[in-house]
């Protein structure tokens, strides 16, 4: 796969890590079209705009947007209800670029200026408390969408450093905790012990010599 061409695309994507593709994240997506694998048909939040930009860049021509995978809509950012939240972190655990914060058992927010609008938060809470709300009244063109872009993906990959660190830091205290329950593996020198037993057999008659000579 030509990487750096799989980078060009990725450039042209809307950032928003939002799935709706088929693929886990925008990068992965762009590396499938590089190689051929899928279409560029695929990303909704990217738009038809979005659309017409890879074939120009492909030297293809273009085709509508797929509406298996979404249909093109205004941007929108993820809104929870303060008062019905119950602090269970699992909105934080899925949101793609740390738009969200709270602690265990307090109340969420959403950092409305760093939202995706991907709705990867919505699934995974308990109580319903999470919607999407329009923040313009129609879609935007794609200079804008790529104005977002830049710095969505910048704390999606800032993230996934966060995580490959905590999850370095979880491996390598696995890993010394193993190492200090694992009995040794060296080879035991049987002559060296058995020296050591007598040794210490010697010392012990010794005091008992000593000590009966005392007493008499």
């Amino acid at each position: 796969m030509n990487l750096p061409f799989a980078s060009q695309i990725d450039a042209l994507l809307p950032q928003t890590q939002c799935t709706r593709c088929g693929y886990p994240a925008c990068r992965p997506y762009a590396e499938a079209i590089a190689s051929g694998e899928v279409d560029i048909d695929q990303c909704p939040p990217g738009g038809q705009a979005g659309v017409d930009a890879l074939a120009r860049l492909l030297g293809r021509e273009s085709k509508r947007l797929d509406p298996n995978f979404g249909i093109e809509s205004p941007p929108t950012v993820a809104l929870i209800d303060e008062e019905v939240c119950i602090g269970c972190t699992k909105c934080i655990q899925a949101c793609p670029v740390d738009a969200i914060v709270g602690a265990a058992k307090r109340m969420h927010t959403i950092i409305v200026a760093e939202c995706t609008g991907c709705e990867l938060c919505i699934p995974p809470c308990p109580v319903d408390c999470i919607t999407m709300v329009a923040t313009a009244s129609k879609p935007l063109d794609h200079i804008e969408i790529l104005s977002r872009a830049a710095l969505a993906k910048q704390r999606f990959e800032s993230r996934n450093r966060r995580l490959a660190r905590k999850s370095g830091d979880r491996t390598s205290q696995r890993e010394s905790t193993r190492r200090a329950e694992t009995p040794s593996t060296m080879p035991i020198n049987r002559d060296a012990v058995l020296a050591a037993i007598a040794r210490g057999k010697a010392k012990r008659a010794a005091k008992l010599t000593d000590r009966d000579g005392s007493s008499s």
